[in-house]
């Protein structure tokens, strides 16, 4: 029986020309020369150093990641003491509540988030800006951190923490020096999807953004309603280029880590 056939070839070429085809062609279009995104002028790299002299555009990269960063740390903690909360803090009253308060913003609207979260810090701050970003950014990105962590610690083997208990530990010990590196993990990748996941948003930031606050997809929309300008396309090239090399990096580091595991356990079974 084949297990490839021209069918699955075929349905394999046009589902990868669906997902990077338009990448592709934007990476080619930011060398292009002219002005004009749709007309093929000839090769030229000015378009990124015109992107480099732009300050509005460097601004908003770096607000950006400054919010990012913040937001995603302030995520991790709360996600990660939500999780241990929700798998270890056993029955309590309103944990039903607690879990269901915790995972709402995973099927809620970003619209409904945004102007909920608009109309709670209007009347608490006096100006909206960056703080305020970062409060609603790890508002919706700490449920995501929650799903990750719990699947690890459910799967935790809790006779560890039982050993560093009887051997005296005090339980705060205990979570920092054997749950914790065990789950470590879980709470990196956490931390990277929340990251992510603020690098990315555009409606939530427009509802608490305020003067001096503009995030950098914002700052792409607003020039994108005018037109895609070559500036556009060479951002665009970076950030594929940057999220391409953390993806082969990461991979790279996993494998090498697996290699290296399974290299330890073959020796530790010739050795018994």
């Amino acid at each position: 029986m084949r297990r490839f056939s021209w069918f699955n070839a075929t349905s394999l070429t046009l589902g990868f020309a669906f997902l990077y085809l338009p990448m592709i062609i934007l990476v080619i279009y930011s060398f292009n020369a002219s002005k004009l995104v749709t007309v093929w002028a000839g090769f030229s790299p000015k378009w990124y150093g015109e992107l480099l002299r732009n300050e509005q555009m460097l601004d908003a990269a770096w607000v950006t990641v400054r919010v990012a960063f913040l937001s995603s740390t302030l995520a991790t903690l709360l996600g990660t003491m939500g999780a241990y909360v929700l798998v270890r803090g056993g029955r309590f009253y309103g944990r039903t509540l607690f879990g269901g308060m915790i995972y709402a913003p995973l099927v809620m609207p970003e619209v409904i988030t945004g102007l909920s979260l608009f109309l709670l810090f209007k009347p608490i701050f006096s100006q909206l800006g960056v703080h305020t970003i970062v409060l609603a950014h790890a508002t919706f990105s700490m449920c995501y951190v929650s799903v990750v962590v719990s699947s690890r610690l459910v799967t935790f083997d809790r006779s560890l923490e039982e050993a560093a208990l009887d051997l005296g530990c005090s339980p705060f010990e205990a979570f920092r020096l054997v749950t914790l590196p065990i789950i470590a993990p879980a709470v990196i990748s956490g931390w990277l999807l929340a990251f992510t996941l603020s690098l990315d948003d555009l409606v939530i930031a427009n509802f608490t953004t305020g003067p001096g606050a503009t995030t950098l997809p914002m700052k792409i929309w607003s020039a994108v309603r005018l037109g895609v300008s070559p500036e556009i396309n060479a951002l665009s090239t970076i950030m594929i280029s940057l999220v391409t090399i953390g993806v082969v990096t990461a991979s790279i580091v996993s494998k090498r880590a697996a290699v290296r595991q399974a290299q330890e356990e073959q020796a530790a079974a010739r050795a018994t």
